[in-house]
């Protein structure tokens, strides 16, 4: 019996590595990102307690209807959660790329979170 999707059983095994080692804390929260073929979505998460204190995603209306290639929208979705973080006083979070290649949208993203004010 054979693996049914390949690049998806390879993500979930690098997310696993990635996981051993990094976690969230509420005074420094884990930074997840979830990328679908449309969308991206971001989470900042305490670990210790279970809690997600903050998301954004690109399917914000403010996002959303402007019509921008992938990449401008992760960086206004980076620049969202940098916001929406300072809104709740967090300025250092720990990046997790959830087993995705540190490149294109999930890269953009990243960055925008570092130009909005996040130290990651």
């Amino acid at each position: 019996m054979g693996i049914k999707n390949k690049k998806v059983y390879r993500r979930v095994r690098i997310k696993q590595r990635i996981r051993k080692t990094i976690s969230g804390t509420p005074e420094r929260p884990r930074m997840t990102v979830f990328r679908s073929n449309k969308q991206i979505y971001v989470q900042l998460i305490d670990d210790l307690n279970g809690k997600t204190i903050v998301t954004a995603s690109s399917l914000d209306k403010a996002i959303d209807n402007a019509k921008v290639n992938k990449i401008e929208q992760a960086k206004k979705v980076g620049n969202m959660i940098a916001e929406k973080a300072k809104a709740v006083s967090i300025t250092e979070v720990v990046f997790d790329r959830n087993g995705y290649l540190y490149h294109g949208r999930i890269k953009s993203l990243a960055e925008a979170a570092r130009e909005g004010g996040l130290k990651i």
